[in-house]
């Protein structure tokens, strides 16, 4: 788990677009941290929940931790190869004057009992990279909290905004 304070982001280069990438590692099968990131019960703990038939492609993403009255976002799934790599892309208006195109990557793998999470986002935008990073640094906190048996909602967004954000922006500058 991450500190709060120290971000844990690194920068790659993925067919021709900057990417964010994080990982975390849980002492359980993969199987189970993959049902963390895709069962909605189990999403809604650290992060959301989603509804909709995903066999059609598609998902409604309810954030449940971003305040009041959140309009779902809308996920195309374009992998899903469970257990280990899902993709996903999402087009939304990251504020009232600025669309975004996320595409977020999934991989898991697992060996000798430690499943390995690493979570990549497409960031070309430094000034949007200072707010999701530290963002993306606390949901998958999170997640550790709620797949170890932690309280997720111990973990406060404050410890990670804004004291992350001038490492996010200079990654992606």
């Amino acid at each position: 788990m991450s500190t709060g304070t120290t971000p844990t982001g690194r920068k790659e280069q993925r067919a021709g677009s900057t990417y964010v990438v994080l990982t975390r590692t849980f002492r359980a099968p993969i199987e189970d941290v993959w049902a963390a990131v895709t069962e909605p019960d189990r999403l809604a703990r650290w992060i959301g929940r989603w509804t909709g038939d995903p066999a059609a492609g598609k998902v409604q993403v309810h954030m449940l931790y971003e305040g009041e009255n959140v309009e779902p976002e809308e996920y195309e799934i374009n992998t899903c190869d469970a257990p280990t790599r899902l993709e996903l892309t999402s087009h939304m208006a990251y504020d009232e004057n600025t669309p975004a195109t996320w595409h977020l990557e999934l991989d898991l793998a697992e060996a000798d009992g430690v499943t390995t999470l690493t979570f990549a986002q497409s960031m070309d935008d430094p000034a949007m990279a200072e707010n999701v990073g530290p963002g993306w640094e606390y949901y998958l906190d999170r997640l550790v909290a709620a797949e170890t048996g932690a309280d997720p909602a111990a973990i406060d967004f404050g410890d990670y905004y804004p004291a992350q954000a001038g490492h996010y922006r200079a990654l992606t500058s």
